[in-house]
């Protein structure tokens, strides 16, 4: 039987094993934390559980398609929550919208409220149903390296090129369609969930809004975990070996052909190894004699985070699953973020509470709060002046806008920063989805799912392509699965 190895159990790792046992490969998956998921885990502390990464799922086929791998019902064993609202959106003047999960009446929204033209929004919405559906099976399912091009799919993107938004950023995108600078912010929003800037990254970012409110927004009834706790599941039907708290030393290869990994100073053979490790600690730790891609290593991370986690002693009502509370100066913000590598003195902050919908999660009467703000890559130092500072400054908005003093209701408290995101998940500098899409061309520029120099190696997850984020990832496990099929 053919060997296969994973590097690292993120979701895109566990993704990407059980393809591989499906194809019919032995599988062996490698974790150097006690636990799998990545940044897809779980922290209890006190009464309270959080999910401690990713808070929005979207896209939920593609899990879909790995229990149908499996022959598991998903929709029995895999229940969804459907969100409506999506969000809550909350400005200091006292504006407040509830994003409403059917596209047309938050259309309708959106123009009751902000006074925009709706025809206008109806066709913004429209060109990014269009932009994600012609460019998902080249952009998305495939790789950069092998792209489909004698198939109907590809040669219908490529000639919608002239019709896409290239050039251009995601903010001047949006200040053409709309008028309200609440709705723009609103908009702009959207290149947080890559980790880039909507000042800098391409207008074809304006496709996302799609799926959130074109296809759906959705909680695993249980919270975000259950996606890990489900992949783990399935790695065990499929018979996938899982070796937690062992590091992996080192990539073996020889000439041009992988041979292996090396754990604890002994060889384990492998035709097909895949790397779900940081493309950046793959080469620096488990390549280091290698050639390195030095320019696509080189290129600009995307934004890390600084999360606190908040057990609440009372429940807020106005709130709901997703919260956004928006800065002032939403541009003053990501030049600090990017250019200036600071945090700027007014933030916005995102609230997410699944308490809300899952039972558990916090003690009646209160709510799980994971409160988050965007951040700049980890520099190395200290990070204590820069917590206090992130405390002080999320406090301040969220007491501006919610009319309380929401220190008096922490009961306990957990944080995440930028260094522990590095070193709890190898993510190069705390960045959260590897690279920033800050140009044009960053989707281009992203490290491959193989690279021709080293038959059998493979690379998995948030900093390669297609990107990071849960559906990304999930992409690029078929992709990696398909290429090695094609071979």
């Amino acid at each position: 039987m053919r060997k296969a190895v994973v590097i690292g159990a993120g979701v895109g790792g566990m993704a990407t094993a059980i393809r591989l046992a499906h194809q019919g490969f032995s599988v062996s998956l490698f974790e150097a934390a006690p636990h799998c998921g990545g940044k897809l885990s779980q922290k209890r502390v006190g009464d309270y559980r959080f999910d401690l990464g990713p808070s929005l799922f979207t896209l939920p086929e593609l899990v879909k398609e790995l229990f149908q791998l499996c022959g598991e019902d998903f929709e029995t064993q895999f229940p969804l929550i459907r969100l409506d609202p999506v969000a809550h959106y909350f400005w200091e003047d006292g504006v407040v919208l509830k994003a409403n999960a059917q596209e047309e009446r938050w259309i309708q929204q959106i123009v009751q409220h902000l006074g925009e033209d709706a025809n206008n929004v109806r066709e913004y919405f429209a060109q990014a149903d269009w932009m994600y559906e012609t460019t998902k099976p080249v952009f998305l399912e495939s790789s950069l390296k092998s792209l489909p091009w004698r198939t109907r799919k590809f040669w219908k993107a490529l000639f919608s090129i002239p019709w896409l938004p290239v050039l251009g950023s995601l903010h001047s995108r949006n200040q053409r369609y709309f008028k309200n600078q609440k709705t723009v912010q609103m908009m702009n929003r959207y290149a947080t969930y890559n980790g880039s800037n909507p000042y800098q990254t391409p207008a074809m970012m304006s496709m996302i809004p799609h799926l959130e409110h074109g296809i759906g927004a959705y909680l695993p009834q249980e919270g975000m975990h259950q996606i890990t706790r489900a992949l783990e599941r399935l790695m065990g039907k499929k018979g996938v070996e899982v070796h937690l708290q062992t590091k992996v030393e080192e990539i073996v290869y020889q000439q041009n052909q992988v041979r292996g990994i090396k754990v604890n100073g002994a060889l384990v053979e492998a035709e097909v190894v895949v790397s779900n490790v940081d493309a950046y600690f793959t080469y620096h730790q488990l390549l280091p004699k290698f050639p390195k891609p030095e320019k696509i290593l080189r290129q600009e991370r995307s934004s890390s985070a600084i999360i606190f986690y908040w057990g609440m002693s009372r429940e807020f009502p106005e709130l709901d699953v997703h919260n956004l509370f928006f800065a002032n100066d939403y541009k003053e913000e990501f030049e600090g973020i990017f250019r200036k590598a600071e945090l700027a003195d007014d933030v916005t902050v995102y609230v997410n509470i699944t308490s809300k919908k899952v039972a558990g999660d916090a003690p009646k009467g209160g709510e799980n709060w994971f409160v988050m703000i965007n951040a700049p890559r980890y520099q190395g130092g200290d990070e204590t002046e820069v917590i206090n500072s992130a405390k002080k400054a999320i406090l301040k908005k969220l007491n501006a806008i919610l009319k309380t003093e929401v220190e008096r209701y922490i009961e306990v408290e957990d944080i995440l920063t930028p260094r522990l995101i590095q070193e709890r998940t190898s993510s190069y500098a705390g960045s959260l989805y590897g690279t920033a899409s800050n140009n044009a061309f960053a989707a281009f520029r992203r490290h491959d799912n193989f690279i021709s120099g080293l038959k059998g190696l493979y690379f998995v997850g948030g900093s390669v392509h297609p990107g990071g984020g849960i559906p990304l990832c999930l992409y690029s496990a078929r992709i990696v699965s398909d290429s090695v099929m094609n071979v």
